[in-house]
Parts: C-alpha cells; sequence; structure tokens
C-alpha cells in the first residue's frame, strides 16, 4: 500500500483571490483557524500563499526593515510591509504537489522546503486541496489489524511466496513483530526490509531465524518485485 496525496489531502479549502485585502485575508485565517492562505488568480490558478509571517512584516514596518546593505530577501520583506493585498503580500512561486504524488514524496518536500502545508494542484495548476503536516502522519493512524493484514497477505504470501503459517506477525501500536525461520540471511533481511516500508509501521521488531552459515542454503530467493 502507498498512499497518495489525493488519499489524506484536505479538499475543503481556504484561499483567497490575489485582489484580497489585509483585513480580508486575516479575516479567512481567524475564521478558519489557519496560518496560511494560498492566493488564487481569477481562474482559480495557485499563484502564491501568504502566511501569518507574511502578515506580521506590516507591523515589524518598513522602516524597522531598513538597512545600508540589501539582500533580495530584505527588499522582498520591505514591498511585503508596504503591501495592501494578497498578490502584495504572498510568497511566490508557492510550493506545491500534485493529488497523485506519494505520501512520502510530500514529506519530503515539506522537509527540503521547510514549509508546514503544501497546496495541491492538478495538472492545469488548479487549486483541488491541501496537505499540512497532520494530513501526512495520519498514516500513522493506521489500524494494526490493517497493518498485519498487508503483512502477511501482500508480503509474506504475495510478494515473497512463503507459508504465512510459518510466521507470527503480532502488531500492537504499530509496532510490527515478524517471527519465524527464514530460507537464509538473505531472506531474512528483504522480507524486513519490505515490511518497514509498510504504511503506517512505526517499527519493526525482525526475529526471524535461518540456518547457519556453513550449512546448505535454499536457493537465494528474490520478491516477485523490488520495493522503491
Amino acid at each position: 500500500m502507498s498512499s497518495r496525496v489525493k488519499d489524506v489531502m484536505t479538499t475543503d479549502v481556504a484561499a483567497v483571490r490575489e485582489t484580497a485585502g489585509y483585513k480580508d485575508i486575516l479575516a479567512v485565517m481567524r475564521q478558519r483557524h489557519v496560518s496560511a492562505v494560498p492566493v488564487l488568480d481569477s481562474a482559480g490558478h495557485l499563484v502564491g500563499v501568504v502566511s501569518e509571517a507574511d502578515l506580521l512584516l506590516k507591523e515589524i514596518g518598513t522602516e524597522a526593515l531598513a538597512g545600508h546593505r540589501i539582500s533580495a530577501g530584505r527588499r522582498a520583506d520591505q514591498s511585503k510591509a508596504s503591501g495592501v493585498t494578497a498578490a502584495d503580500l504572498m510568497s511566490t512561486p508557492a510550493v506545491a504537489i500534485g493529488p497523485q504524488e506519494s505520501v512520502a514524496t510530500a514529506a519530503r518536500r515539506m522537509h527540503d522546503r521547510r514549509v508546514k502545508r503544501l497546496p495541491v494542484v492538478d495538472e492545469k495548476g488548479l487549486l483541488v486541496g491541501i496537505m499540512s503536516r497532520v494530513d501526512v502522519l495520519s498514516v500513522f493512524a493506521r489500524p494494526d489489524e490493517e497493518i498485519r493484514d498487508e503483512v502477511v497477505r501482500k508480503i509474506i504470501a504475495a510478494e515473497f511466496a512463503l507459508d504465512p503459517s510459518a510466521f507470527d506477525v503480532a502488531v500492537t501500536s504499530g509496532i510490527v513483530t515478524v517471527t519465524g525461520q527464514a530460507a537464509n540471511r538473505a531472506v531474512a533481511r528483504q522480507l524486513t526490509e519490505a515490511v518497514r516500508h509498510v504504511e503506517g509501521a512505526v517499527e519493526v521488531r525482525e526475529r526471524i531465524t535461518y540456518p547457519p552459515a556453513d550449512e546448505p542454503e535454499a536457493a537465494f530467493l528474490r520478491p516477485r518485485y523490488q520495493h522503491r
């Protein structure tokens, strides 16, 4: 199982138009209890994001931001401090993601770009949702029984073509414990690695035994497909 952004994103998005005024933006944030809002053009395309940090620049003021050496970032902050509409205040280009991307990709993008949320846009650039850190973490709320079922049926039985009855799989609060015997060390390692990729698995405790190295080993077993 590999959840996609579309599976966990929020579709009821609080957004504003480029022409929205400062107080209108603030009102939307307060009413919807959000710290940032996507900015859309007249056709609904994503053009930027306005955050609380952008609005705070108004309170700081242009004079406080002035200096002898003005970097590109400082110049942008000064412009925002004097801005009155979403078009003036927004950060652009917006860091976004597509609905078909994986949740793992969304998590990496949030981390790499140091953002708390990702607007979700379709192939035409139209806003279709938004994904927050809480949405990303929702995959870990997956029920234990569902996790166990995937490990037993999809990994042990289907992917590795092993007898599920030869293994005991227990899942408690997302912690997966796999007990059993494999043909060799390579199989044990591959199986354990596959279980680590199961969504919702917080930790994997491997208790798989295999014959000593000096004993004849079964032929190397490859899974039917490789995890990325």
